[in-house]
């Protein structure tokens, strides 16, 4: 028997990191790996050498002035790579890799802040403290505290910040019954979408009799736009192991699935490091922290099915079946993986376990609305300032996500259009629109539910005034209807014919049926579909339907769209004060459309014009516009 003392580790760790000067984080999430954070750690470890200065990365730990370290997503995504230096809490942002130097120099060495290196506020002001930016100071990171902030390689940093504790509490010193009331008392809902109370989930699974148990972390996270589950694995994968050792101290589990999409490379890598540290620190597997229980966690990698998003299609695909959903009951709790009781609970949900227990479940539990405790994690996306993962507690408004935290509706190239809001796109495929009426109204299950969307995984895509709502059912209903399994007629056919329906009305086909058979048939896949996906993939076409008739009424009635997107509805002019009668437009146009003479301005035949652009690419003037 092994017993592990997270006390000795945590004062090694902290005995350690005591001696350097400075800890250099550089973002390693997916986005700022991308736009080169990667290149900017390589270059911090040279020019800190070549300057005379000693430094070390964070799993070797050695004794030198510096410590550089890759953290997980920190969030602000529109403003990577980022750059921060504690202990002073400095955040650079939109660091290159010709600025390494610099900081190497000023900074570390002589304790300058480099201004055009930090944040800047739209009255000009710099603020070089990260909790200072609005972005984060109007944000209440409880799950997210420590992503990017620590080493998500490196176990003893999270031990260091008190992890494993509750999990070995849940494992020594509390019944899977006091886990369940405790987990039930501070009302966590499911993140996942469902929200379900998860301490009802867990005590549904645990009053099943069974030799084998399991623990399922559904991170299959697959809604476009969002990536809450990812930058947890990414930042902080071992909240989600401890997630899992609770749930099964709760339940009575024997073995855990971390079921994680293959397009998550980093997620993966990381939370496989993760794993396997866990069991060498003896925190999974046999006995654990010198207990009778044992438990383990295996890594299934997912194919990108959307539809394993939902538990039973999920669990066919661990047992190596084509992942497609089943009927329920009976529900996992009572015959789930393997035919055995099964908890399934999303990455988010599983993080926030800890969170709970260290917090107490009364605190926990006085944080968000009623109905809705706690906080939950969005990934904002869309026409706003400051995309990237944020949270909130639950019953935060939208105009406060988007004006305080986002900075406000941009337009397309990216210049802030103050209250130009049009719409939100709310849980991805499965979710629907909310509006300007909607901007106040508290985002939690009940009221979402109330106007017809739902908080799902936690998207939210913000759109303004130049966007084509019709153009936007019609984007979820193609990614719905690719990501049907085809199991159900009703979903199958379903989303294909409302697909073809949403084609008809933006290429200009629509008539007053076509609307009346897309709205009947939207509800009939509503009813009649056999998992979440079917039953919810209407939904941004109903809301749109609900909150936005004038737009379809004008695509099919009017002959036109309002926002100018689509391609059917445009028309071709030629601006006769700008037009110099050069004729190139003409030469141009495959159909022969365009025509005039010299000295006079150049016409376009409506009629004839097949909308290519042709002529708007071949004039030097800036003559000819679409419309």
């Amino acid at each position: 028997m092994h017993k592990i003392s997270l006390e000795e580790r945590k004062k090694h760790y902290n005995a350690t990191m005591e001696q350097y000067k400075a800890r250099i984080v550089i973002c390693g999430g997916t986005g700022c790996m991308a736009n080169g954070s990667g290149e900017i750690y390589d270059l911090f470890l040279k020019l800190v050498r070549e300057k005379g200065l000693s430094i070390t990365v964070a799993m070797e730990k050695e004794e030198t002035d510096y410590i550089l370290k890759k953290s997980g997503c920190q969030g602000f995504c529109q403003m990577g790579p980022l750059v921060t230096l504690y202990p002073q809490g400095i955040l650079y942002v939109h660091v290159k890799p010709e600025d390494v130097e610099e900081i190497v120099e000023k900074t570390l060495m002589k304790g300058e802040i480099i201004e055009r290196l930090l944040y800047t506020e739209e009255d000009g002001k710099t603020v070089a403290e990260m909790n200072k930016i609005p972005f984060y100071a109007k944000q209440s990171r409880t799950t997210l505290e420590l992503c990017g902030m620590i080493d998500a390689l490196d176990i003893d940093e999270y031990i260091a910040h008190g992890g494993y504790e509750m999990a070995r509490k849940a494992v020594l010193e509390m019944t899977g019954d006091e886990v369940c009331d405790l987990v039930l008392q501070s009302g966590l809902r499911g993140r996942g979408g469902g929200g379900f109370p998860t301490g009802k989930k867990w005590q549904l699974t645990r009053v099943h009799e069974s030799d084998v148990k399991y623990v399922i972390c559904n991170a299959d996270e697959g809604d476009p736009g969002a990536f809450m589950d990812r930058c947890v694995m990414e930042g902080n994968p071992h909240s989600v192991l401890e997630g899992m050792i609770i749930a099964a101290c709760a339940i009575g589990g024997t073995d855990g699935y971390i079921y994680v999409r293959t397009e998550y490379p980093l997620a993966v890598e990381r939370v496989k490091i993760a794993v396997e540290n866990a069991r060498e620190a003896g925190i999974l597997g046999k006995n654990i922290f010198g207990s009778d229980f044992s438990f383990d966690i295996n890594i299934m990698e997912g194919a990108g099915a959307f539809v394993c998003g939902e538990e039973t299609a999920l669990i066919a695909s661990i047992e190596g079946n084509r992942g497609m959903p089943t009927m329920k009951p009976p529900f996992p709790a009572e015959r789930g993986l393997f035919g055995k009781p099964t908890v399934i609970n999303n990455v988010e949900t599983l993080a926030t376990i800890p969170v709970i227990m260290q917090m107490g479940a009364d605190k926990y539990a006085a944080i968000g609305s009623e109905g809705a405790s706690g906080t939950k994690t969005f990934a904002l996306t869309g026409h706003v300032a400051h995309t990237g993962l944020i949270e909130v507690p639950l019953g935060t408004t939208l105009r406060q996500i988007i004006t305080e935290i986002g900075g406000g509706v941009i337009n397309d190239d990216g210049t802030n259009c103050g209250s130009d809001f049009k719409a939100v796109q709310i849980g991805g495929p499965s979710g629907g629109c909310l509006t300007q009426e909607h901007l106040d109204l508290p985002l939690d299950y009940d009221h979402l539910k109330s106007v017809g969307a739902m908080i799902g995984s936690g998207g939210l895509v913000v759109m303004n005034q130049q966007t084509c709502m019709v153009s936007i059912a019609r984007f979820f209903m193609q990614f719905t209807q690719n990501e049907s399994c085809g199991k159900c007629v009703v979903c199958r056919e379903g989303t294909r014919q409302m697909l073809s329906l949403l084609d008809d009305i933006i290429e200009g086909r629509g008539t007053k049926e076509t609307l009346e058979l897309l709205e009947e048939l939207a509800k009939t896949v509503q009813v009649g579909s056999l998992c979440a996906l079917g039953k919810t993939a209407p939904n941004p076409v109903l809301s749109t339907l609900r909150y936005f008739r004038d737009e379809y009424n004008a695509h099919v009635f009017e002959g036109r769209c309002p926002a100018g997107r689509c391609e059917a509805f445009a028309s071709y002019k030629i601006d006769e004060t700008k037009c110099k009668s050069c004729s190139l437009c003409a030469r141009k146009c495959p159909v022969g459309a365009i025509s005039g003479e010299k000295g006079v301005p150049y016409k376009i035949d409506g009629d004839k014009c097949i909308k290519c652009g042709a002529c708007i690419d071949s004039c030097k003037f800036g003559a000819v516009s679409k419309g």
